[in-house]
């Protein structure tokens, strides 16, 4: 654009970063771009620090079940069709998806330009804290008496520390608990976007 051709129009949608900037409607492009997009534009800092946490336990999730896929496929390499890998999809969808719900919730909002109620942040960060401490949660839940590692039967390793109490009532919960615990926490992202939105 020449000086000649420039317009008051064009200047304000550059001061405000709606040019090829990466600003106002075009503010992040895809899912790795709604990260540092959402952090910039969000007011909570309740929120600015699930945003970094948030994007790490999404990162180490997925690094864990693409390495658990890749060695899955190496084991059934003979079969055409797999339901245990599929299976493995569906978990790690599963576990992804309600990890950067959040972030992506936000940064959409905040690209339209409706941020939501007081709260709305903050509430959604929470719900996002909540559904990491359920994964853990529900990994003890469903972790058996004993199991196979290394090709060595081991047991579970007795409650102990601060949280014994409630390692000890995880123990004692039915083993489906250890699904039911992580999905009624993603549920809750769900429920406080309607709620504050």
């Amino acid at each position: 654009m020449t000086d000649a051709e420039a317009t008051p129009e064009a200047d304000a949608a550059v001061a405000s970063g709606g040019g090829d900037s990466g600003g106002g409607d075009e503010g992040y492009r895809g899912v790795f771009g709604a990260f540092p997009y959402a952090a910039r534009a969000s007011e909570s800092l309740t929120f600015k620090s699930y945003v970094l946490v948030g994007g790490l336990a999404a990162a180490l999730l997925t690094l864990l079940f693409t390495l658990a896929l890749v060695t899955l496929f190496g084991a059934t390499a003979q079969a055409r069709f797999s339901i245990v890998r599929a299976f493995y999809v569906i978990v790690a969808l599963g576990a992804v998806a309600p990890t950067i719900s959040p972030v992506l919730l936000v940064a959409r909002s905040r690209r339209r330009g409706t941020p939501g109620r007081p709260g709305y942040e903050l509430g959604l960060a929470l719900a996002g804290y909540l559904f990491l401490a359920s994964l853990y949660l529900g990994l003890v839940a469903a972790l058996p008496e004993t199991f196979v590692l290394d090709g060595e039967t081991v047991a579970r390793p007795p409650p102990s520390g601060v949280f014994a109490p409630l390692i000890a009532v995880l123990y004692d919960l039915p083993r489906l608990f250890g699904l039911v615990i992580p999905v009624a926490a993603a549920l809750l992202v769900p429920l406080v976007h309607y709620l504050r939105r």
